[in-house]
């Protein structure tokens, strides 16, 4: 069978896994190559190959190659609500200021983690294709929907965003500038601010509009 450039350059690379745990070792060659094709550039038995396995041995862990992208993409989001629980740090020392902070973490997460970032928001999972991937992303999301909660408790009732829609609007936020400016790899920008300066500059306009600009006080 001819060998593909990328076994080469596989072979080249230096990369071993250990066999150990087979479907760790699979997770790790599919980040690997998530990385380095993103997650639409390489097949599940690219993935075997990487690993040195027989093309039957990866069916033991994983149903096809959706299944282990949406293992790696639940990882992702597990990471990711630690990630901004510990941001938010249970809205200290005032919400506002630990919002901010959650929109940082949003943002370091995309550049410090990119191919997790990419199998989470990227790879084009069929919906419903795991139970455990979509209790991940809630827990992921509710962190960001507890904190408008807290920043908007003290308004009075009529005047108060719905939590869910401003929880929404802030996601999109942070999720829009981490895909275009946020990244660690060749997708991200050359732009005037950095992208956490834009963040928190987004964040202020869009909270001061909800009269929320001065809600440390």
């Amino acid at each position: 069978m001819k060998k593909s450039k990328r076994d080469g350059d596989r072979r080249k690379s230096g990369r071993s896994y250990h066999h150990g745990n087979l479907s760790e070792a699979l997770v790790q060659a599919a980040l690997d190559l998530i990385a380095e094709y993103g997650p639409a550039g390489f097949s599940f038995a690219e993935v075997t190959r990487a690993v040195g396995v027989s093309p039957a041995a990866p069916y033991r862990h994983f149903q096809d190659r959706d299944a282990l992208m949406a293992d790696i993409a639940r990882r992702g989001f597990d990471r990711f609500a630690v990630a901004l629980s510990e941001a938010w740090r249970n809205g200290q020392p005032a919400p506002l200021a630990a919002l901010k902070a959650v929109g940082q973490a949003y943002l370091a997460f995309a550049r410090d983690e990119p191919a997790y970032f990419a199998a989470m928001f990227e790879a084009r999972l069929p919906p419903g294709s795991s139970r455990e991937l979509a209790q991940a992303t809630e827990r992921a999301f509710n962190v960001l929907r507890q904190a408008c909660e807290a920043l908007t408790a003290g308004l009075p009732d009529g005047k108060r965003p719905p939590a869910l829609m401003m929880s929404l609007h802030v996601w999109a936020m942070a999720h829009g500038i981490a895909s275009l400016f946020g990244r660690g790899d060749g997708a991200r920008r050359n732009v005037p601010m950095t992208p956490e300066d834009l963040l928190e500059a987004n964040m202020l306009i869009y909270l001061d509009g909800l009269g929320l600009g001065e809600a440390d006080t």
